[in-house]
């Protein structure tokens, strides 16, 4: 009899965060896994064409299998997004940008994975949220991600306060808005924290016209930016010094 074949490896690959080309800020690693695999979990499959098409120019476009994950996606469908792994096909997990399951779907794609016995195997590329920590001068050994505010002002104002004393012992608070938003939400946080409380705005991560600053609130109420349609994370945290 046959012994059964271990089940192919789960790529968690990560994508660009910005329009530039990905081999400026993705390893060579990235195209040589993307050259192994046929077969694809993705959040939209023109985007993730295009971007394999970046990466690896010679990849055969016709040999690509899609399976789209998403936030729509009910959790019963997620056996079958697995079955190449079980039949010996790698499998590839590529979000619309940064890395899979950090402020994208993907935790319990993955969990499903391990409960398969699936190896999971994360490959190195741009995180907007590790990046924007590491260059905002806050704390990184004790730091939470919250992903989304609430929408609701009053809620989301509520929010911010509680944040705010959290960042305030040490503990950098991280959030994001959708882009059409963010000139909204940094009214809400400066009419909502003090302003000694330090916030770092980092804009267009990994783009030519990238820019990350700490300053605080105060001196962010002077001069407030200008966010609209652009991708940006806010960092709230204080001075250990």
């Amino acid at each position: 009899m046959t012994p059964e074949l271990p089940p192919a490896p789960l790529y968690l690959i990560p994508s660009r965060i910005a329009d530039t080309e990905p081999l400026e800020v993705l390893p060579l690693s990235i195209k040589k896994v993307v050259d192994s695999i046929d077969h694809y979990i993705v959040e939209n499959e023109k985007t993730t064409r295009e971007f394999i098409r970046r990466v690896h120019p010679g990849k055969s476009q016709p040999s690509l299998h899609f399976s789209i994950y998403n936030q729509y996606t009910d959790e019963a469908e997620i056996p079958d997004l697995l079955k190449p792994c079980k039949e010996g096909f790698p499998v590839g997990l590529i979000s619309d940008a940064g890395a899979p399951a950090i402020g994208d779907p993907g935790e319990l794609l993955i969990l499903k994975a391990h409960e398969y016995k699936i190896r999971v195997i994360p490959l190195v590329g741009p995180s907007s949220v590790v990046l924007a920590l590491m260059a905002s001068g806050l704390n990184g050994n004790q730091f939470t991600f919250h992903g989304f505010l609430p929408a609701e002002k009053s809620v989301r104002k509520k929010k911010l306060a509680t944040l705010e004393k959290r960042a305030l012992k040490g503990e950098t608070q991280i959030f994001m808005e959708s882009p059409l938003q963010n000139d909204k939400f940094l009214e809400d946080i400066l009419s909502t924290c003090l302003d000694e409380t330090l916030l770092c705005i980092a804009t267009h991560i990994t783009s030519p016209d990238e820019e990350i600053y700490t300053q605080s609130v105060g001196e962010w109420k002077n001069q407030p930016p200008s966010l609209d349609k652009r991708p940006t994370l806010f960092l709230l945290g204080s001075s250990p010094l």
